[in-house]
């Protein structure tokens, strides 16, 4: 899983970098695009104008016959012939008598476009006129209204095509797409390149890390199993010996010892596990678990404790609600991917705090259940399916300011925690306080949750929610 885990994260800087430098990137194009296009657009208005004001100077205007005081423009010595006038740059030109009646142009067809003045410059369409396969054809245009005094003398009306900003614009899509793809492989590539150079370091740190969790696994328990096996055989020579009163004090003294022993045996595999699960380290695998199988494994290991202390331990498995279902399915109807090690020691824990912290004739009830979109309990949304199990007991209860700190490392409600057993108090030992931290661990790398509620001196419900297929987990 190391291996996955440092190409998952390689993986990520590469895309992230690949991505950050392509968004960059488009927003650059998108700029140069817009700069360029606007550019192209101000040119062809500036040629317009200056087409207007030379064709406006060079208009022949002369009176009419029997008015003096009427001009007129004469359009066959102003506009000699269309040849003539047609630019090599592709621009036409129109003539309108002050009625919006068509005089002269260049065009080979008559324009359906009514006279609007317009100084600005607009972008009309033109349909039929369109080449190359085209049903259109787009102009860019620019109109004046020639008048002297109060008197409209006509109107000139200059065209330009469109496609002098279309078509380099188009190639300039062209080659600014082309030079980003080129652009972002190049930027991928060497993105790879720089995440595994910064994994490096921390490649090497994770394998320090790897090789110190295994020096001080083996340096930690290899003492602590010998001290036990040592306790172990000493004790067994004892039973041996004839029991005299230094012979006993001395049998108790090793028992003592066997039993601090286990339990710091105990504390260094707690340890060692969330160690792994914090650093990511940990190898176990998922593989498919039937819950209900392993519930009833747990719950079969727990009985004779719970038996003798008089405790009455139920598991109930909530069957579907469905009326048909699937013969297969619900074969594997409470069957989740997880690690059944985990889940083991998940469960025993809960059952096992349920155990202690219950009173005789006192009942601990675990029920699995299978839900489906909505809890109805507690009004969570579940995009898949998921299982539900509930650790119930009729037990002294929690401290509500507790609950908070309940699965904190080392937290421990009360030293000094007891209950009744008939009419004796008993003292109950509380552990290391690693078991509920434990068992959020467990939680969290099947990418599950965990609730508790609880009021004191009537018990506690802890509810684990499993998901069925969670997540790929990095570690």
């Amino acid at each position: 899983m190391s291996i996955y885990l440092f190409q998952s994260t390689r993986r990520r800087l590469a895309i992230w970098y690949t991505a950050i430098t392509a968004i960059l990137l488009l927003l650059f194009a998108s700029g140069v695009y817009l700069y360029v296009r606007s550019t192209l657009i101000e040119r062809i208005d500036d040629t317009l104008y200056h087409v207007v004001e030379v064709v406006e100077r060079s208009l022949v205007i002369e009176p009419i016959k029997f008015q003096p005081t009427q001009l007129r423009v004469n359009v066959a010595a102003s506009f000699p012939n269309n040849s003539e006038n047609a630019e090599d740059d592709r621009i036409d030109l129109e003539w309108f008598s002050p009625n919006g009646e068509l005089l002269w142009s260049t065009f080979s067809e008559r324009l359906d476009i009514p006279i609007q003045t317009n100084h600005t410059g607009e972008t009309v369409r033109i349909e039929g006129m369109g080449g190359w396969g085209e049903s259109a054809q787009l102009l860019r245009q620019v109109t004046k209204r020639i008048e002297i005094g109060r008197q409209v003398l006509g109107y000139l009306r200059v065209s330009h095509p469109w496609f002098e900003v279309t078509k380099p614009s188009r190639q300039l899509i062209f080659d600014l797409a082309l030079g980003i793809s080129l652009m972002v492989l190049a930027v991928a590539a060497s993105g790879w390149f720089l995440s595994g150079k910064a994994m490096e370091p921390v490649g090497e740190s994770y394998q320090r890390l790897k090789q110190f969790t295994a020096d001080a696994s083996h340096e930690l328990r290899s003492p602590i199993a010998l001290i036990q096996t040592n306790v172990q055989i000493a004790l067994a020579d004892l039973d041996l010996v004839a029991e005299e009163n230094h012979t006993v004090q001395y049998k108790q003294q090793l028992k003592v010892v066997e039993r601090l022993t286990q339990r710091l045996g105990k504390l260094v595999n707690d340890l060692l596990f969330l160690a792994r699960q914090d650093s990511g380290i940990s190898t176990d695998l998922f593989s498919s678990c039937p819950l209900d199988a392993l519930l009833m494994e747990v719950v079969e290991e727990q009985q004779f404790v719970a038996r003798e202390k008089q405790i009455n331990l139920v598991l109930n498995l909530v069957d579907s609600p469905l009326t048909e279902v699937n013969p297969e399915l619900l074969e594997n109807w409470f069957t989740l991917m997880g690690n059944w090690e985990q889940l083991v020691r998940l469960f025993t824990n809960l059952i096992g705090n349920a155990l202690q912290y219950t009173p005789a004739a006192g009942v601990i009830k675990v029920e699995l259940e299978r839900i489906e979109g909505i809890n109805r309990v507690t009004g969570i949304r579940y995009t898949n399916s998921h299982l539900q199990i509930k650790v119930s007991d009729t037990g002294i209860g929690i401290p509500t300011d507790a609950l908070p700190k309940l699965f904190d490392r080392f937290y421990r409600v009360d030293p000094a925690r007891t209950h009744r057993t008939g009419k004796t108090a008993t003292t109950t030992t509380t552990g290391s306080g690693l078991g509920l931290a434990i068992a959020q661990a467990i939680i969290e790398h099947h990418q599950g949750q965990i609730q508790v509620a609880s009021t004191p001196g009537e018990g506690t419900t802890f509810t684990v929610i499993l998901p069925l297929k969670p997540p790929m987990s990095d570690g």
